[in-house]
């Protein structure tokens, strides 16, 4: 009972985490390319990593785990972080939430492919109506986007879900804050170059919102989030403590309506506590 109450009690943490790096990228491509975005967050978090690492004297990762670090550096280092900067120039925050409601399905068909695991076949009916109900959601709150914005955040989401598989599998071995901090110090090489190769050629022009927005993604969403979330799917599983990103979304416009301020519909309480329902039913089976 206690290992699963940490487990789902850190991947909800993660989520909340996670939910404000949508809109805080969204923020920081109005003063930031997409490529110096990704590559900037990425140095600027494995630096962080990198101190952690070797304050806490933890051991190298062994050359078996270097194949499955660099998945995780290509899904959740630079895949998802690049493509989505890519995809919120063509589309809002709010409507990428339709995408991010595909998520814990992505992550959950990954966890299977990857992680061995064999949930229920009950499991995937509250998966998939769950995704269904964030998405309708979504689709009814907002207008279309382009095609290549919305073929950019599947391409994101796919490559998301199977870096967070990939990195709560290794976990279980190495620890969940050292693979997104060993992940991130495979990918420096590259993030370094490139983002000193990406500079702005002009800095007084760059907004307080921008810098906020780069700030939160390299540390919270590049970092200390993965440090909550990828010891939740170790713990609790993959598929199981996955379908938590389902809720991601809500606590997303609920921040928005406590911190701005913004209305909350009584028919997004009314589709939170349905998802609930699939969250729920989904762990069940998991």
């Amino acid at each position: 009972m206690r290992r699963t109450t940490d487990a789902w009690g850190s991947g909800l943490l993660g989520v909340i985490i996670f939910s404000g790096s949508l809109p805080a990228t969204r923020v920081a491509v109005g003063g930031f390319t997409p490529v110096f975005l990704t590559s900037s967050r990425a140095v600027i978090a494995a630096l962080l990593g990198a101190a952690l690492l070797l304050a806490l004297r933890q051991r190298r990762p062994g050359r078996g785990d270097l194949g499955s670090l660099a998945i995780v550096a290509l899904g959740v280092v630079i895949g998802f972080p690049l493509l989505t900067a890519l995809a919120l120039q063509h589309m809002t925050s709010a409507h990428s939430i339709v995408f991010i409601g595909l998520l814990p399905l992505a992550t959950a068909l990954f966890g299977v492919l990857r992680g061995g695991e064999r949930p229920r076949p009950a499991f995937w009916l509250f998966s998939v109506a769950g995704a269904a109900l964030v998405a309708g959601f979504a689709l009814a709150q907002t207008g279309s986007a382009s095609l290549a914005g919305d073929l950019l955040m599947v391409a994101a989401v796919l490559l998301c879900g199977l870096g967070y598989a990939e990195g709560a599998t290794l976990s279980r071995r190495l620890g969940g804050w050292q693979v997104i901090s060993w992940a991130l110090m495979l990918a420096l090489p590259v993030t370094a170059v490139v983002a000193l190769a990406s500079l702005p050629e002009v800095w007084a022009g760059i907004t307080l919102p921008a810098w906020a927005g780069l700030a939160y993604v390299s540390v919270f969403s590049m970092l200390v989030g993965f440090v909550f979330w990828y010891r939740g799917l170790a713990l609790g599983g993959i598929a199981g403590v996955g379908q938590l990103q389902l809720l991601q979304p809500f606590f997303g416009l609920s921040l928005a309506g406590l911190l701005l301020g913004e209305p909350i519909a009584w028919t997004m309480v009314f589709v939170t506590a349905l998802v609930v329902l699939c969250v729920a039913g989904a762990k069940r089976f998991a």
